[in-house]
């Protein structure tokens, strides 16, 4: 079975949705057959890997409609990855599903159908702590948490961590923190070297080796509808996404290297 992976934090304008395709890509680049499922209305994951936003079938349908995912399903550019594509329709999803009472497992059941055919199912989640959210996080084995370096940074992330313990209690008891990674890292920056000093203080082993850095390339790609592998494959923004790539496969399979 595939290990589920929700791309989450309640803040806005972490690196979210950029780390959720370019993780995925570049596993992906690594031969990981990898599912990414965009869980945000905004559906700035779907367009990203190059796919039409507001499809047909989508992952909308299956939760609400109690249909999995598999019809969903598109191939990208990559052979390894497919994507479950969003709509704006999940914006209503949650007023649909307030009087259900599998209202927070939906997303669980939809994935049924389709984990044994991946290694890695990544989950793009909405900016804030929404059914949609818990719904990613009751269907996932780990949180990987975006974090940018920038001031209230360390506030952020510290709600985002109380949210998943109560996830835990609640909904999913093997729901872990896959770890804290930073974001839009400007080297010529003070504040950003602070922010990565307190976090590795903080947090220690939870945090990510690799930071990711603020990229020029890495924020034209997604207007060309591509991830950075395929859009640049030598800039600093795809090198420092497969180094994160090869650090998850490493978690992943308990090895040092």
């Amino acid at each position: 079975m595939g290990r589920i992976i929700s791309i989450a934090n309640q803040k806005g304008g972490v690196g979210k949705t950029t780390t959720a395709v370019n993780l995925a890509a570049s596993l992906a680049m690594a031969e990981k057959k990898v599912l990414l499922v965009d869980f945000d209305p905004q559906a700035n994951a779907t367009s990203g890997v190059g796919l039409e936003k507001n499809a047909e079938k989508g992952v909308y349908e299956a939760i609400i409609n109690h249909t999995g995912l598999k019809d969903t399903i598109k191939p990208t550019e990559l052979a390894f990855l497919e994507a479950a594509p969003s709509s704006r329709d999940l914006i209503g999803a949650e007023i649909e599903l307030v009087d259900d009472p599998e209202r927070e497992v939906r997303l669980k059941q939809a994935l049924k159908d389709v984990a044994d055919e991946f290694e890695y199912i990544l989950i793009d989640c909405p900016p804030s702590l929404s059914l949609l959210t818990v719904n990613a996080l009751a269907a996932s084995d780990s949180v990987l948490v975006p974090l940018q370096c920038e001031y209230y940074a360390l506030e952020g992330v510290s709600e985002m961590l109380r949210t998943i313990e109560l996830i835990k209690v609640r909904l999913n008891p093997v729901l872990r923190v896959e770890g804290i990674l930073l974001t839009m890292f400007d080297s010529r920056n003070n504040l950003s070297h602070q922010v990565v000093q307190e976090v590795r203080s903080h947090f220690g082993e939870m945090a990510f080796s690799t930071v990711i850095p603020r990229n020029v390339r890495l924020s034209e790609s997604p207007s060309f509808g591509k991830p950075i592998v395929l859009y640049d494959i030598h800039s600093k923004g795809a090198i420092s996404y497969m180094e994160l790539a090869r650090e998850l496969v490493c978690r992943f399979n308990g090895s040092p290297d």
